[in-house]
């Protein structure tokens, strides 16, 4: 046996086939060429892999391969010709049970003797010592040992399930001593203590790893599936029962997961329906069921999300598969997904944490090349993710496949299996950093691909919420994990109805663990609470509020900015610590105050919103999750603006503002523009510096006339920083002249009062002078005229200009008007009147 990396299917990764050349004990050899033989019986809960296969002289023999040491072992021999149906080995491999019948030849042999179908034993191993018989009848026995939860535990007593094909399942508690030394005997062979778990069932299902048993009864014609789990102490505690809205009849029976079965007994239940239970660790728990069906030319097949307490029923088009369906529809737990595939025809991965949307889950059809490469060969899921691989008998563990959906989201041509490829690509969670830079090179090379939704902001949107998902149940009623609330376009070859149906009824009221998050799930669905989720519109108005206060010269108190800057401070210190690499792109090297302090309020905002809703999550935990979260938003678009930036070879701030700007420099200012309209319809913040390169870029390469009409539809914003270079680095040229103009008469007067005086320059002087005026003659009340000026200091006979003059200056006298003055610019009438003249002289031409 050995393990490694195999790709089964689109989509989904395994491990190699489980039988080597050659199987040993030891230095013993145990199976050497005879492999027609070879069956895979059962996994264990730890992963240990129970087999048999018959000798030279037709003995059956059992055996066990260990995932840990890669050993066998060699577990019991029968001196006869047997089949088994069932078996499986304690935690200390101490015990074996096993349910066998008599081959075909010797039923034959024997048809008119008296005698049982099935033989179930109960066989000590340790060393092998005695057999004792525990079910001698004429209907199958299925054979199941109970596993600790904690695998250190060892306890005194084995639990056994046993289920009967007369549909009753009982547990037998079977203790056993030490004696002489090593040797394992069963301690009152004679009478073991016994449960009934469940009778009158037509369908169960077994999960090893979470030792959960979940079945289906019939109660006055109605199909009530029921969940039992199996506890630490191994009691038994029957924890839900719901209704299935399912066509099924008293008469059926079928066993899921119970060993892998004997090959007649499988063939004859598999002739019933499908039916499959999978549970993840974020409290999901789905019910997917498919019938056979009447006309191959079309196939329907229902998932019950009760976590979501609704039931999705899709009509699927098989395409072009070739022939006929002879095969049932296979279900597969992926963890965040179940995995539904016919080979030949379709494959579908449902997204079943975020079921709302039909866009978030991917469907492939016959006619797409992926799906045709689909094994042809039946898969039976086990518990978690392993699955068995009937016709070549082979143990996968399934997974995801990065490098698939990369191709799918590179080669797709429609928004739906773009949006699906994606959230598949960024739930996966492996390498996350290295599958983000894959994700972000594509979106940089194809960001106007989609139309039905913003690629750049859904990969930031999700890639953020599943940063922060994993850590903390109930993420996705309190983060946004899509930017797309509604999807009302077709899915090619889909047709889809959506029920409501019953919740599960919680029979217990203290939960832990999965079943704390399940019913937490439920709670939400049940009283029909809206979702919780964060936006950042809030802050969004906050911060309009702040920057218009800090403009009309009021102030917050001290205390509460403080705490906003320094949240600010730490995203920033987060955003630098996640990039490695030197940057080249000039952003987080200026202050850019405005966004500072817009990502300070989210991180405020963010923080009260996780408190008011995760209860018994400490303080701390939450204050940094807001940080991550803020941080890592920031993080993606300096990776998509650095990836751009490298793509292109532009070199750190070496933008000339003389000259057209090139393609390269036009590519990136597309991308960027892209990016800020991406942002802006959420209220995310944008990196410190993201603005003024923004403008410098937009300056080098559109004509005037686009640039001041980008400044006034609020794409470009103009930043002290930006406006403070133009007037620096360009020179006084008539074209410069204007385009310094029309930028600095756009400028807000906070930044315009600093720049002004900047430019050395007559416009600026008239525009310093405008202001004085206005902020002078605001409050100005007319009174009777009374010339104080002295004429002959005049340079020129203006009269309405020297009416202004003197107005002007006996406001300036007044001591109020001294310290209405006071922190603006030396600026008094005198200036006023030289800046008026000069002004004039120009437009003259004089």
């Amino acid at each position: 046996m050995e393990s490694g990396a195999t790709e089964l299917g689109p989509g989904i990764g395994g491990r190699k086939g489980w039988v080597k050349q050659r199987l040993t004990l030891g230095k013993r050899d145990v199976l050497e060429t005879n492999y027609e033989s070879l069956r895979l019986l059962n996994v264990e809960r730890n992963g240990n892999i129970v087999y048999t296969y018959k000798d030279g002289k037709g003995n059956v023999v059992f055996g066990l391969y260990d995932c840990q040491t890669r050993q066998n072992e060699h577990l019991y021999t029968f001196e006869k010709d047997l089949h088994v149906i069932s078996c499986s080995v304690n935690s200390e491999r101490t015990l074996l049970a096993a349910s066998l019948v008599q081959s075909t030849k010797e039923r034959r042999r024997n048809e008119l003797q008296p005698g049982s179908k099935c033989l179930t034993l109960l066989v000590e191993i340790s060393p092998i010592n005695g057999v004792k018989v525990l079910k001698a009848v004429d209907s199958c026995v299925w054979v199941q040992f109970l596993y600790p939860h904690d695998a250190s535990h060892r306890l005194p007593q084995s639990h056994l399930l046993l289920v009967s094909e007369e549909k009753y399942i009982e547990q037998f508690h079977i203790q056993v001593i030490q004696e002489d030394g090593n040797r394992v005997v069963i301690k009152n062979s004679g009478h073991l203590p016994r449960d009934r778990i469940a009778e009158d069932f037509v369908w169960a299902q077994w999960d090893m790893r979470e030792q959960r048993l979940y079945y289906i009864d019939m109660k006055k014609s109605r199909t009530i599936l029921k969940c039992i789990q199996f506890n630490a102490d191994e009691s038994f505690t029957l924890m839900f029962e719901t209704a299935l809205d399912i066509p099924l009849s008293s008469s059926e029976f079928k066993l899921v997961n119970f060993g892998c079965g004997y090959q007649e007994e499988e063939e004859k239940l598999s002739k019933h329906l499908t039916l499959y239970v999978f549970t993840s660790h974020t409290g999901s728990l789905c019910v997917c069921y498919s019938q056979k069906f009447d006309s191959w030319e079309q196939m329907t097949y229902s998932v019950f999300y009760f976590h979501a307490g609704y039931r999705k029923t899709f009509t699927v088009a098989p395409g072009s598969g070739g022939s006929q369906v002879t095969k049932d529809i296979t279900f597969l737990n992926l963890d965040f997904y179940v995995a539904v595939y016919l080979p030949g025809h379709f494959f579908h991965l449902l997204n079943i944490q975020h079921p709302d949307l039909i866009c978030h889950s991917l469907f492939l059809t016959g006619n797409h090349t992926m799906a045709n490469v689909l094994p042809q060969s039946t898969l039976q899921s086990l518990s978690g993710s392993l699955v068995l691989d009937w016709g070549y008998g082979k143990l996968y563990r399934a997974a995801l496949n990065p490098p698939f959906l990369l191709q799918l989201l590179g080669a797709s041509r429609l928004d739906c299996e773009r949006m699906a490829a994606l959230h598949c690509l960024l739930a996966c969670g492996r390498e996350q950093q290295a599958l983000e830079a894959q994700i972000i090179q594509w979106i940089s090379e194809n960001f106007s691909t989609c139309h039905s939704f913003d690629l750049i902001q859904e990969f930031i949107i999700a890639s953020s919420y599943w940063s922060v998902c994993p850590e903390t149940r109930n993420m996705d009623v309190l983060l946004q994990y899509s930017s797309v609330l509604t999807w009302n376009k077709e899915i090619p070859g889909i047709t889809l109805v959506t029920e409501e149906i019953p919740l599960p009824l919680m029979k217990v009221r203290s939960l832990q663990g999965y079943w704390e998050k399940l019913n937490s799930n439920l709670e939400h669905v049940k009283y029909a609470m809206p979702p919780s989720r964060y936006t950042n519109g809030v802050v969004w108005r906050e911060w309009h509020n702040l920057v218009s206060e800090e403009e009309a010269g009021k102030r917050r108190s001290t205390a509460y900015m403080r705490n906003i800057l320094h949240n600010a401070v730490k995203v920033i210190s987060d955003v630098e610590a996640r990039h490695l690499e030197p940057r080249l792109t000039p952003v987080l090297q200026e202050e850019d105050p405005h966004q500072r302090l817009l990502m300070g309020l989210m991180v405020s905002e963010l923080k009260d919103h996780l408190l008011r809703h995760l209860q018994g999550v400490k303080k701390k935990i939450i204050e940094q999750m807001a940080v991550d979260y803020t941080s890592k938003l920031l993080h993606l678009i300096c990776c998509i603006l650095e990836t751009s930036w490298r793509k292109h070879n532009l070199d750190s701030w070496a933008l000339r503002l003389d000259g057209r700007g090139s393609a390269a420099e036009f590519a990136v200012f597309h991308l960027m523009t892209r990016i800020l309209e991406a942002t802006s319809s959420l209220f995310l913040p944008l990196p410190p510096g993201f603005h003024t390169l923004h403008t410098i870029l937009g300056v080098h390469c559109l004509p005037l006339h686009s640039l001041l009409h980008y400044i006034d539809n609020g794409v470009l914003f103009l930043t002290e920083t930006a406006v403070t270079r133009l007037l620096k680095d360009l020179d006084n040229t008539e074209k410069n002249e204007k385009l310094k103009f029309s930028i600095i008469v756009r400028l807000p007067p906070l930044i315009g009062r600093k720049i002004y005086r900047l430019w050395d320059h007559p416009v600026s002087s008239i525009i310093i002078s405008r202001n004085h005026v206005t902020r002078m003659l605001k409050n100005y009340k007319k009174q009777p005229w009374t010339s104080v000026i002295n004429k002959s200091s005049l340079s020129i006979d203006f009269l309405p200009l020297n009416y202004l003059i003197e107005i002007l200056t006996r406001l300036e006298s007044s001591t109020q008007a001294l310290n209405d003055l006071e922190g603006h610019d030396n600026v008094d009438a005198e200036f006023v009147e030289e800046a008026a003249l000069k002004h004039t002289t120009v437009l003259l031409g004089l």
